[in-house]
């Protein structure tokens, strides 16, 4: 059987969701150990969209193919009593034979947060990003209107992105402000690496007042990393949703 599964973490002490060779903690090797004690022999998952370390999830979408007969619920508190503190699966359901967790995805969303405040937090700084410096959010959403639509995506994309093309299809972003805090939500296809940190650098400095509203479009037609903001760090980063037609 095929099953598909929520899980959700906090990344700042994982090396990223990728199983790594060296043994290093990764999401990937909590969660298929977890799962592999409830089906009692090995389960390897594949997920919607692989995190960099220190990255978040609230909804990251994995399967797995099984021999082991064990209901929805037996994989999902099963796993849980199994898994660390800062990972978790949310939901359990069979799927059909056919669904990719990565592949059958049509969609994605993130969402990142900055805590916008000159004096630092103790609390948020492990889950936003602290920008001190006052940030203009109407420039920054004027020049994230830019990125609309289908573009090529080269001048935000990581030097380690594997993807086989740079052109994706950006459905909206929208940056919000609620008191000292912004949270920029983005929908695409699909996202190169490092795609939205890169964006969200570069909203940075042109939030700051250090670039226009409009150098957003010539770093866009640039198509060249050097000419975008540097990469934020990404313990703001969170990986939100996968969409799936009949999910």
């Amino acid at each position: 059987m095929k099953v598909a599964m929520g899980v959700e973490y906090m990344g700042g002490d994982f090396h990223g969701w990728q199983l790594q060779k060296s043994g290093i903690r990764t999401v990937q090797q909590e969660v298929e150990a977890a799962l592999s004690k409830v089906a009692d022999r090995p389960i390897r998952v594949f997920c919607s969209g692989r995190t960099d370390a220190g990255v978040h999830a609230v909804e990251q979408v994995i399967h797995f193919e099984t021999t082991a007969d064990r209901e929805n619920e037996a994989w999902l508190f099963g796993g849980n009593v199994n898994l660390p503190t800062d990972v978790n699966f949310i939901w359990a359901k069979r799927v059909d034979d056919n669904f990719h967790a990565r592949f059958s995805a049509h969609a994605r969303r993130y969402h990142y947060k900055i805590h916008n405040t000159r004096v630092r937090s103790a609390i948020i700084d492990k889950h936003s990003l602290w920008e001190p410096r006052r940030l203009n959010i109407d420039a920054m959403q004027k020049a994230s209107e830019y990125l609309l639509g289908e573009h090529d995506f080269s001048a935000f994309r990581g030097s380690l992105c594997q993807a086989k093309s740079p052109i994706k299809t950006i459905e909206f972003i929208r940056l919000n402000k609620n008191s000292n805090d912004i949270l920029l939500d983005i929908k695409a296809n699909a996202f190169l690496h490092h795609m939205v940190r890169n964006i969200v650098g570069t909203l940075l400095k042109i939030g700051r007042g250090e670039r226009t509203v409009e150098w957003m479009q010539e770093v866009l037609k640039s198509k060249d990393r050097k000419k975008a903001g540097a990469t934020a760090p990404p313990q703001g980063l969170y990986f939100m949703k996968a969409f799936y037609s009949n999910f």
